[in-house]
């Protein structure tokens, strides 16, 4: 319904009549458990106000790492030694029929791995020497190698893992969760985007929009050189005395828009406001890296005042500690087709690794020390997997590379009451299917917001007459993998 049509409808008599008896118990059963209701759970102006979950959660936040183009699983965590037998040989039909590919036609041929794998850890983890840093960490990962999608082309898939649909137009995950459990500190967004390698999530700002939720719930990009945030800082000329005195004039005009017209954009303007004012103190120190020690930016292998996935990978934890309850990074470069030399998953593939390997084993290191991984969850991985054999166009060349698969692919997810040191489900013995406990995006989607105290079919929003969830009409909380 029109938000200006509703707020008339209810100052009809109408209205009051049907409702009041509803009112007025509510205000009477306040009355009874006004000692036993806590402060979170109280009704608030502000939509960022800390929230309590559905139930006791495991996590009280998430750091997601996406890797933009999606990584070649089957050389980095799934390990197919009857593909590497029968590298070269025709792509069996069956495997084929009825199937499309982006760029693949025609038969191709298989392609095993050129990469060396070893187990590690006490759980024998599977993993290659194109990440050697995560073999230090294989305690903390649960690798999930049964995931499917129904996406094959890269924005869809990309939506789809964050939004829930292949469509533009729904809430991001992180604008879900900052929608269901507000934010620990009133001085920073409670939904952080840091994008490296130069180039936009290929769903674009949808990726990590806010969708029909009020546009407080957003993510606040910030940037890891130059202004952390753009446009926050005070005009020239404008002290910080007379940027209060505009933005308090400002929300007193806003206010009366809001009692007027009762637009729930209205109140979202007046906090967004109010909390870029507050981030112009705030945003500047806890994003500048080079306060950590030296040893710290040598594990990362950040360089203060520049811009790379180490350094953000390292804001993300400086972040989380801060109160930051959704840290989204997107790091482009991993869509390995083959193209180019950089695109080839023998040399091209341990050049990109290695810009990601270290900082993130530092990372599941750094919150392990500082006691934030145990309710941190950590995510990492792309939109969907790559063909276990050679890229249609490419496959003639000295480049290897893999085209884009959704029938099956890896995940990593790590800390936040999931099991560490484990494997979850299996591929079969060539890759082109899931052989044992089939995970679909909406599944993860589910089990990420149980961990953080949601039942997934009750975080809901109403809009356009129905009520929508970031799981759609699917979903199952993988129980498999939680500790």
């Amino acid at each position: 319904m029109n938000p200006n049509l509703e707020q008339l409808q209810h100052l009809t008599r109408r209205h009051f009549l049907g409702k009041s008896a509803y009112g007025l118990g509510a205000v009477a059963l306040g009355s009874m458990l006004k000692n036993s209701l806590s402060a979170t759970s109280a009704p608030s102006s502000d939509p960022l106000a800390a929230r309590m979950p559905h139930f006791a959660a495991k996590a009280k936040r998430v750091i997601y790492l996406h890797l933009t183009g999606s990584p070649p699983h089957l050389d980095l965590f799934d390990y197919k030694p009857e593909l590497v037998k029968r590298d070269g040989q025709d792509c069996p039909d069956a495997f084929l029929k009825g199937k499309r590919f982006a760029f693949t036609s025609g038969t191709p041929k298989l392609l095993g791995t050129r990469r060396t794998f070893t187990q590690h850890g006490q759980g024998g983890v599977w993993m290659s020497d194109a990440i050697p840093h995560l073999h230090s960490v294989a305690d903390d990962l649960c690798v999930i190698r049964s995931m499917t999608t129904d996406q094959f082309n890269h924005a869809p898939a990309e939506l789809l893992v964050y939004t829930g649909s292949p469509r533009s137009g729904r809430p991001s995950i992180g604008s879900w969760v900052t929608y269901g459990l507000g934010t620990e500190n009133q001085n920073l967004p409670g939904f952080v985007v840091l994008i490296s390698s130069g180039v936009q999530p290929n769903g674009g700002k949808n990726s990590f929009g806010s969708g029909f939720l009020p546009s407080v719930y957003q993510g606040v990009q910030c940037r890891s050189k130059g202004d952390p945030v753009l446009y926050a800082s005070d005009p020239a000329g404008m002290d910080r005395e007379v940027r209060r005195m505009s933005l308090d004039t400002l929300r007193d005009l806003n206010e009366i828009q809001a009692r007027e017209l009762g637009h729930p954009e209205t109140q979202t303007r007046i906090a967004q406001y109010e909390l870029a004012y507050r981030m112009q103190l705030s945003v500047p120190e806890v994003m500048d890296i080079s306060r950590e020690s030296a040893g710290t930016i040598e594990a990362y292998g950040a360089k203060p005042g520049e811009s790379s996935f180490a350094n953000n990978c390292l804001l993300a934890r400086r972040l989380v500690e801060q109160g930051v309850r959704y840290v989204q990074l997107f790091d482009w470069g991993w869509d390995f087709h083959g193209t180019n030399p950089g695109e080839d998953i023998r040399d091209g593939l341990t050049k990109k690794c290695a810009t990601m390997d270290r900082p993130v084993a530092a990372l599941l290191k750094d919150l392990r020390q500082r006691g934030l991984l145990d309710d941190t969850l950590v995510v990492l991985g792309g939109e969907f997997g790559r063909t276990p054999f050679r890229e249609g166009r490419t496959a003639k060349g000295d480049i290897l590379g893999r085209d884009h698969f959704p029938d099956c692919y890896t995940m990593v997810v790590a800390g936040g009451g999931v099991k560490g040191g484990t494997m979850y489900g299996q591929s079969d013995e060539l890759g082109f299917s899931v052989a044992e406990n089939k995970v679909g995006v909406h599944d993860l989607q589910a089990t990420l917001l149980h961990q953080l105290g949601f039942n997934h079919e009750r975080l809901t929003y109403r809009f356009q007459g129905r009520d929508y969830r970031l799981t759609d009409v699917e979903g199952e909380v993988v129980k498999g993998i939680l500790a």
